[in-house]
């Protein structure tokens, strides 16, 4: 995994913004802003990294982010990680935070990996199904009956007012509605679909989590054939600030 994106929500227009990435290599751990975060006036710098065009480096993972991982000496990290989907062998600092997205009901921060190219030259991604507790009771409960593996359906929601480029979620028969892509991918899943052809997008049931909190209750997986020439996190407003090091 190369990058990490912070987004950010604005209080007042409720727009989502990429204001920050973060790196790791050698040992090293890397922030910097992005366009994003100067897209918006309302946004405001992280704790002691007030300079938004500097790179900041560490030998360990940056407040912004420890605080948001699950402490492992908790009695409960090892559930937590099954809701993830995680091996517990496998879960470093950045695999956690890119399959939690690291929330926190405090904030209005989610944290997004930039998709790569699999061996097989596929573009994967992994997600937690959002906006489950605004569904029927019926739909909420269809989720809990769903099998690893089932196939799920996008839907392109053109009147959602809050984002014109929503995906919805749906079973196949019986027809429920499961949920909603998050809202800092349905652009970029929206452009796969475009270039490849909606048919060879495949969203599948990853996991389900009964006993977990609705935004970990559903964690879904994405795969299709990596479009010709596609570069993923390539908007304007992704691209870092500082040049790095």
């Amino acid at each position: 995994m190369k990058a990490l994106y912070v987004t950010w929500q604005d209080p007042e227009t409720r727009r989502w913004y990429p204001v920050g990435r973060l790196t790791y290599k050698d040992g090293t751990y890397a922030f910097a802003y992005t366009r994003g975060a100067k897209a918006s006036t309302n946004f405001v710098p992280f704790g002691r990294m007030v300079n938004l065009d500097v790179v900041y480096l560490s030998n360990e993972l940056f407040p912004l982010f420890a605080n948001r991982m699950l402490p492992k000496s908790r009695p409960d990290y090892r559930e937590y990680l099954s809701w993830l989907g995680l091996d517990e062998s496998k879960a470093d600092e950045l695999a956690v935070l890119a399959r939690s997205g690291g929330q926190r009901a405090t904030d209005t921060l989610e944290i997004v990996p930039c998709p790569e190219p699999t061996p097989d030259n596929n573009y994967v991604a992994y997600f937690f199904a959002h906006g489950l507790r605004y569904m029927s009771d019926k739909d909420q409960e269809r989720v809990t009956t769903l099998n690893v593996g089932d196939r799920l359906f996008l839907m392109r929601d053109v009147q959602n007012r809050a984002d014109p480029m929503a995906l919805l979620m749906r079973t196949g028969d019986p027809m429920s509605m499961v949920g909603y892509v998050p809202r800092y991918y349905s652009a970029e899943f929206s452009a796969v679909m475009d270039r490849v052809g909606q048919e060879y997008v495949q969203v599948s049931v990853e996991r389900v989590n009964p006993d977990a909190p609705s935004n970990f209750r559903l964690l879904c997986k994405l795969v299709a054939p990596w479009p010709v020439g596609f570069a993923p996190c390539s908007q304007d407003q992704f691209e870092p600030l500082a040049p790095a090091n």
